[in-house]
């Protein structure tokens, strides 16, 4: 990121990760490599040429670039995000080689910056990097948490005039979780403290696990049966339970997760996420079943296909293979492995304490967002009192 970078305390580079059996190194090297085939000169990483990138699945293909080896593209695509930060923190969610395309500003596509940064810090350890991504990091979180409700649950985006959604998205609201989990960690590093931070995290995982009623329904969809589990929020038995309970509507054996439950459509992103999350609850053996189920996707070149409909094995969408895909793949591949120093970012496995939040039981947690609330009721009747007061004046 910067001109003269400070000496790695990791000496050596990411090496691509392999899967005994299923994928080699060379595999993942090949795979990474047609993610940087496609990234544009300004670090620009869209899903497909000519096609429009958001911040979210860029940042997860920066991942997969920096797991296998390409630092410099991965922090070009970092790069493209400081460049182009809006003043109040946020991104817009889709972006063309040459302008915005959806001016809408996600708060979910806003917050995994934070991800993408701690995934690289913990590869790297580069105080020039995380030098220049905390204030970007910083700026993003505290637009995202504007948009907390007093419940916990986040808002799904705001209109470019300002104006909130009037709903908040479980998957969204999830990878907010795992994202202000990873904002926290940066915290720490650098020695900021951010005490609203753990509050809000506190208050949205638990209406994650106890409120289904906040969130918008979208209960066709895969990724809000799993994304709970995948962002470290419901865990441990809770986990495995809930992606048993809806297992038979989501996964078709032997060929992957449906993207959406009513339709014969599986996708190598949810099926290697799906994984991720039942590795996270120490279900290893399905997690190799579903990332081996994903590999029928895989193109000779090392590109994945989007989507298959089954049985026809008809791409969706037509033709398309894209580079959130192929990111999925690699980092799932990462995370089996789970032999590089940001293998464990989504199963806690191997990378450490990610924030203080995640060293308190789900008891505690509760207890905080009880208390916040408490707090906030008290303050309610302060102000109220205080402006009985003065109109009594």
């Amino acid at each position: 990121m910067s001109p003269e970078r400070p000496a790695d305390p990791r000496a050596d580079e990411p090496v691509a990760p392999a899967v005994a059996g299923i994928v080699s190194a060379a595999d993942m090297a090949a795979t990474a490599e047609t993610i940087a085939e496609w990234q544009l000169p300004n670090g620009m990483i869209p899903w497909f040429p000519g096609g429009h990138a958001d911040p979210w699945n860029h940042v997860e293909a920066a991942m997969a670039l920096a797991t296998a080896g390409r630092r410099a593209d991965a922090e070009r695509a970092y790069q493209w995000l400081v460049d182009i930060q809006r003043p109040d923190g946020s991104w817009h969610q889709y972006y063309l080689a040459d302008r915005v395309e959806q001016e809408k500003l996600d708060a979910n596509v806003i917050a995994y910056v934070a991800t993408g940064a701690w995934h690289h810090h913990l590869l790297h350890g580069d105080a020039g990097f995380l030098e220049t991504l905390w204030p970007v990091v910083d700026r993003a979180i505290g637009f995202v948490l504007e948009l907390q409700t007093r419940r916990g649950e986040i808002l799904w985006a705001r209109h470019i005039d300002g104006t909130p959604w009037s709903f908040a998205l479980l998957t969204g609201s999830s990878s907010i979780a795992h994202s202000l989990r990873c904002a926290l960690a940066l915290a720490a590093e650098i020695g900021e403290e951010r005490p609203d931070w753990e509050l809000a995290l506190a208050r949205l995982a638990h209406v994650i696990r106890h409120v289904p009623e906040a969130f918008a329904p979208k209960h066709r969809w895969a990724m809000d049966w799993y994304y709970p589990v995948l962002a470290g929020v419901v865990t441990g038995e809770a986990g495995r339970a809930r992606l048993a309970e809806r297992a038979a509507t989501f996964v078709m054996e032997g060929a992957g997760v449906r993207c959406v439950g009513d339709r014969p459509w599986v996708t190598a992103a949810e099926t290697c996420e799906c994984a991720i999350a039942h590795l996270a609850v120490g279900e290893r053996q399905r997690a190799l079943e579903l990332f081996s189920w994903a590999q029928h996707l895989r193109e000779p070149d090392g590109r994945y296909i989007t989507g298959l409909v089954h049985p026809q094995r008809a791409t969706f969408p037509p033709e398309e293979r894209s580079t959130y895909s192929a990111a999925a793949v690699v980092l799932a591949a990462d995370a089996l492995a789970g032999t590089g120093p940001a293998s464990g970012l989504f199963t806690g496995i191997g990378a450490g304490a990610l924030a203080p939040i995640l060293e308190v039981t789900f008891d505690e947690v509760d207890r905080i967002a009880r208390d916040v609330d408490l707090d906030l009721e008290i303050l309610g009747e302060m102000i109220d009192a205080d402006t009985d007061e003065s109109a009594r004046d």
